[in-house]
Formats: C-alpha cells, sequence, structure tokens
C-alpha cells in the first residue's frame, strides 16, 4: 500500500493535538500515567497512521496488515487515543475515561488482547523492539513462502532512549541488521531527557551511528516537522536494510512550563498546566471532548486501508494458495501430530534405547517438522549442544528468508522476544534452544509470553549437574524453581526419550502458553515399558507400581527417575512397598483433579522427592515428613558420574532417606 497524501498542515498539527489533548486528560482522570511522551510523538504517529500505517480497525486481526509496536509502552495514551480515533471498536472513550483503572481496555501499558490494534505487550523497556525484529522476520519469511500477493506489510516501532539503552536492544538490532529485515521501521523519540533528569546524565552515545554500524539506515529529523517526518518515511519504505529514524522531540510538547522536562515524563500535569497547555495548543475544547471535524478525520484514517484489505481478500480467495496460506494461519497442531507422534511412541517402546533426553528432542523434532509447516526452530549458538536442527531443515539468511532454522547467535534475550513477535505475527510456530543455565538470559521475554498467553517453546539443555565439567557456572540449581514460578508457563522435565515426546505433543497443542523442556546432555536409561496414551499431558504418574505392602512414594522428574528407579527395586527387595512416580510437568498436574492427584500421591505413604536441583517447591509434594534428596548449592567440575556421588544423589542416599522416616 502506497503512503496517502497528507492533510494540510493545520489539519496534522490539530489531529496530533487531539492525541495530546486525550493523553494529558487520561492521565489527569487517572491521577496517574506518562503524559509526556505522546504529548512529545503525537505529531510523528499522525503522520505515521494518517499517511503510512495500512491497518483497519473493522478487521483487526487482517493477517497482511502493518504491525505498530509501542516499544515506549508507558506512553500508552498515544496508542489507546489512536485506537479510539480511529475506530476500534473495543477502545471506547469510556475506555480512555477510565485509563489505568480495573478491567479497562487501556491498562497502565499496552496489553496484548485488551483490544484490537495492541499488537504486543510492552512496557519493559526493550521488549518492544526485540519482539518488533521477531514480527518482521516471520513477515519475511512468510512472504518468501506466499510471496507478495497475500504476504507484504512492514513492522513500525516508536522506541525511546530508555528502549534503546537497555542490553536486549543491540541483541535485536544486530540481529535485524545482520538480516537485513528492510521491513522493520523505528522511530525513535529521540527527547534527550530520562526519568533522572537530562539524557546526557547517563548516556552520550550515537545512536545513528549505532544503527548504521549495525547495517541500518539511520537518519534524524526534526519530529515536530510532520513533512519532514513523512519525508523520512516515504524514503523508508525502498529501503534495502532495516530503518531507523531519530526524530527530535520535546517532551511533553505544549505544556507551558513542564515541556522538555523530566517532571513532564511519568505523572499527571496538574490542572493549571493542562488549562496552559490548552491554550498553547489553541484547543478550546472541554477534557474528552473532540470536535466532529477532528472525528471525522480520524474516522477516515481508519477507513483509509479498507480498499487495500478488500483487494487483499479478493486476492486470497483467487490464490492457489489460500489452503496452504489459511492453513499455515489455523495449523492444528494438535491433530497434524496425533498420528505420527502416537506410531513414533510406539517405536520407542518396542525398541527401547538410552538417549539423552537432548537427543530424544531431537528424534521427537524430526517427526514434529516432518508433520508441521509452520514450525521454526533455532539456536543461540548452540545447535550441535541443543539437537534443535533436523534433517531438511536450512537457515534463514538475509539472501532467502524461506529457510525454518535460525542461528541466532549468543543473543539469548533477543532470540526469546524474537520468537515471541514470531508467535504474535502469526503463521509461525517457534522453538529454539540454549542451556538451561541461560534462561535467566531469556526470563523476561518468556515472562511476558506467559503473560500474553502465545505459544513459543524453549529448549533448554544441559539441565543439571550431569553436563559435568563444564561446572558450577553452567549447571542449573535453582533454574528450574525459578521458571515453574511464572504463572501460565509450563516446564517439563522427561525422564526418557518417551516422555520427550509426550512433552513436545502437549507443548505444541498449547495455543496459550509457552513451554521450556529442560533436557539432559548425559544419556538416559528407557523408563515407561509400555504404550498408551500421554501420560505427560496429566503432568505426574504412577510409572512404577509398589508390588509389597506400600509404605513410600518416590518422586522424580527427568534424569533422576532412574536414579529413583533402583532406589524403589532395593526398597522392595527390603519387603518395603514403593511407587514411583514421574512428575514431568508439575503445571499440568496441578491442573487435574483432586480425585487424580490424590491416587497418585496418596496420603499416608512416605514421600521422598529426587531431583538435581534446588528444593524450592517440593514441599507441596512431600509434605512435613517427607524427604528430599538434591541440590542444596551450587555444583562443580568433574564428570558427571563423580558428582552425583560426591552431593549424594545416589540409590543408597535416598533409601537412606525412606527408611529413615518409616
Amino acid at each position: 500500500m502506497t503512503e496517502t497524501a497528507p492533510a494540510t498542515p493545520e489539519m496534522t498539527r490539530r489531529m496530533a493535538n487531539a492525541i495530546r489533548a486525550l493523553a494529558m486528560d487520561a492521565v489527569q482522570a487517572a491521577n496517574s500515567g506518562h503524559p509526556g511522551m505522546p504529548m512529545g510523538m503525537a505529531d510523528v504517529a499522525t503522520v505515521l497512521f494518517s499517511q503510512f500505517l495500512k491497518f483497519d480497525p473493522r478487521d483487526p486481526k487482517w493477517p497482511d496488515r502493518d504491525r505498530f509496536v509501542l516499544s515506549a509502552g508507558h506512553g500508552s495514551m498515544l496508542l489507546y487515543s489512536i485506537l479510539h480515533l480511529t475506530g476500534y471498536q473495543d477502545m471506547p472513550l469510556d475506555a480512555l475515561k477510565r485509563f489505568r483503572q480495573l478491567h479497562s481496555p487501556a491498562a497502565g501499558h499496552p496489553e496484548y488482547g485488551h483490544a484490537g490494534g495492541i499488537e504486543t505487550t510492552t512496557g519493559p523497556l526493550g521488549q518492544g523492539i526485540a519482539t518488533a525484529v521477531g514480527m518482521a522476520l516471520a513477515e519475511r519469511h512468510l512472504n518468501a513462502r506466499f510471496g507478495d500477493e497475500l504476504v507484504d506489510h512492514r513492522t513500525y516501532v516508536i522506541a525511546s532512549d530508555g528502549d534503546l539503552m537497555e542490553g536486549i536492544s543491540h541483541e535485536a538490532i544486530s540481529l535485524a541488521g545482520h538480516l537485513k529485515l528492510n521491513r522493520l521501521i523505528v522511530l525513535f523519540d529521540d527527547n534527550g531527557i530520562s526519568i533522572d533528569g537530562p539524557l546526557d546524565l547517563s548516556e552520550s552515545g550515537d545512536q545513528v551511528a549505532r544503527f548504521k554500524a549495525a547495517g541500518w539506515n539511520a537518519s534524524r529529523v526534526d519530529g515536530h516537522d510532520p513533512a519532514a517526518v513523512a519525508a523520512a518515511l516515504k524514503a523508508a519504505q525502498t529501503s534495502d536494510k532495516p530503518v531507523m529514524i531519530a526524530c527530535k522531540t520535546v517532551i511533553g510538547y505544549g505544556a507551558p512550563k513542564l515541556a522538555g522536562s523530566s517532571k513532564s515524563h511519568g505523572s499527571p500535569l496538574g490542572a493549571e498546566e493542562i488549562a496552559g497547555a490548552r491554550a498553547k495548543l489553541v484547543w478550546e475544547h472541554d477534557a474528552f471532548v473532540i470536535p466532529q471535524d477532528l472525528s471525522d478525520a480520524w474516522s477516515a484514517v481508519g477507513r483509509r486501508a479498507g480498499a487495500a484489505r478488500a483487494a487483499w481478500l479478493k486476492r486470497l480467495e483467487g490464490s492457489a494458495q489460500k489452503a496452504a496460506f489459511d492453513g499455515a494461519l489455523g495449523e492444528d497442531a494438535a491433530a497434524a501430530l496425533a498420528g505420527p507422534m502416537a506410531a513414533y511412541r510406539r517405536g520407542l517402546i518396542e525398541k527401547p534405547s538410552s538417549v539423552a533426553t537432548r537427543k530424544a528432542s531431537e528424534m521427537a523434532l524430526e517427526v514434529v517438522n516432518a508433520a508441521l509447516t509452520t514450525t521454526v526452530g533455532g539456536s543461540a549458538d548452540l545447535t550441535g549442544s541443543n539437537n534443535t536442527l533436523t534433517k531438511g531443515l536450512k537457515g534463514i539468511q538475509a539472501t532467502d528468508y524461506g529457510g525454518r532454522y535460525i542461528y541466532y547467535g549468543i543473543r539469548e534475550h533477543g532470540m526469546a522476544a524474537a520468537m515471541n513477535g514470531m508467535a504474535l505475527h502469526g503463521g509461525v510456530i517457534p522453538y529454539s534452544g540454549t542451556f538451561l543455565a541461560f534462561a535467566d538470559y531469556c526470563r523476561p521475554a518468556i515472562r511476558l509470553a506467559a503473560l500474553m498467553g502465545i505459544r513459543v517453546i524453549h529448549v533448554m539443555t544441559h539441565d543439571s549437574i550431569g553436563l559435568g565439567e563444564d561446572g558450577p557456572t553452567h549447571q542449573p540449581v535453582e533454574h528450574l524453581a525459578s521458571l515453574r514460578a511464572i504463572p501460565n508457563l509450563l516446564v517439563f522435565r522427561p525422564c526418557d526419550a518417551v516422555e520427550t515426546a509426550e512433552a513436545w505433543e502437549v507443548a505444541l497443542s498449547q495455543t496459550k502458553r509457552p513451554s521450556v523442556l529442560a533436557l539432559t546432555r548425559q544419556n538416559l536409561a528407557p523408563m515407561r515399558e509400555a504404550d498408551g496414551p500421554n501420560l505427560t499431558a496429566k503432568g505426574g504418574y504412577v510409572l512404577r507400581a509398589a508390588t509389597k505392602p506400600e509404605k513410600v512414594a518416590l518422586i522424580a522428574t527427568g534424569s533422576e527417575i532412574e536414579i529413583a528407579a533402583r532406589a524403589r527395586e532395593a526398597l522392595e527387595a527390603e519387603g518395603i512397598g514403593t511407587r514411583l512416580v514421574s512428575l514431568p510437568s508439575w503445571e499440568l498436574f496441578g491442573e487435574q483433579d483432586a480425585e487424580y492427584r490424590a491416587a497418585v500421591l496418596p496420603a499416608g505413604l512416605v514421600k521422598v522427592a529426587i531431583e538435581a536441583a534446588s528444593p524450592m517447591g517440593w514441599e507441596r509434594y512431600i509434605g512435613s515428613n517427607g524427604a528430599f534428596v538434591g541440590m542444596t548449592g551450587y555444583g562443580a567440575s568433574a564428570p558427571y558420574q563423580e558428582l552425583y556421588r560426591h552431593f549424594g544423589l545416589t540409590p543408597e542416599a535416598v533409601v537412606a532417606a525412606a527408611k529413615a522416616r518409616l
């Protein structure tokens, strides 16, 4: 879609002032919020939405719409004002009047799913621009598959100084430049102000030079000159690289005393300052009142892409690729995998073998990537260790976006955020790998994926002291507990190839939450002996029943199932009836009904948990009379067999713990 002819300079100015008025009014009504950025970037946003952005409020999920990401999420009233003015039905004026109030779609920071036009949750600085990289990458990937006829749009970002100071911005910027994502356009709100005061208190870098060094086209404009902004955006449409436009603005533009001051950043302006701003902006209207001619002008902006959407729908209907395109956007992973995964698991039972669960994951992915067309894998420079690349998958490069594998480099945080962007864009199911110890580098983006309720899958290998000689810097201890603490995140720690396959099947079936697969470096013996339903879907189950009068329940995950199995045999040999419970996903087990959970972990049994990790959280399963055999501190550098003995993760230690409590 080409740019639209601009309104007159006077109309453009007044349209921008409508944003400023709504922003300062809503923040004042809430007695909370950030008026400065919306007032400063109103001119830039008006030009972007009225002349360039391809969107249609009547169809907020139109697949070929441009994506707009407000990375500077604190300035949320900029977005909410525009959504209301352009006609998004779920952002009525009442929502703006109830800004930052319970159940209002106009939350303090933009929250995905609260209203159409909010493409991602932002607020944690840096996340938006990094997520946008994933959106732009998904667009290029799907364009390579379906062509310009069906996929031809851009991703626009408004980013702040704070966004660009966050470390994740470096990862995102360098990846986008490397991949030449020329459909990504960042509008940098260059207002020279931080919360603490002038930006030069903490930052003196040249952002334009920085972006150019990372392979972007970058330039500077006066952010309060609509014609200059429009000229820069027009030039960006034909760029062969991603584009950054540094828009020099005045924070709190129009406020007579607080414009250009950090005091306008995160507090209401106050009645007196708002009155002064109204006078200075020649805005002679009461709070939340938009004159009819401006309302009509903004409504026309909301309708301007209607013809483009109608033409796209016509192309889709006549396209030979319609079925494939619709399938990519709505692929039913659970249905597509049911048959192939059942057959694969059956084969694992019939021909058991000892493999590391990272290798078992690769084996399962061979089935997954053959059955699904939308999975796109990757790794943070650990492809050979994470085992995330399967046969036939080629890498995505700047010269060929048609591959299904991304070499992210050492950019764990940027990788996790980019996967969020791909999932939000649609048409792609992203997964990628790193070591579990580096989950902390990914954590903010994982948390946002869980908050947004999107399907992103993290393969995290080398999951314990079992990785051996690399030592405590690489040996996770607290990480499982940390990840299990995140609401709406599934954490899987499978014990063998069958459970690993089941974990993949469950993770891919979850369209409203992300997953982490914690996988071993060392080989594990096969544990599952009978074919049947997906037991990992229950979160926990009885892997071995007691054969003697039952007194003990051993509960374990992952590599420690093997230790627990040998301990169970020893206890049974002494006449102590012992069941072995595998608990690969605490979250899924917690979602089962009380009757099922009680049947798996009945009251009255001595319970011993075994996991090469922190004990945090296990008390819910073992109770006050139970025991935990695991880690109480950091690991060490040595062959893993020695480490297990050194830290007391042995069958003998489990037997002793159980008998001590009988």
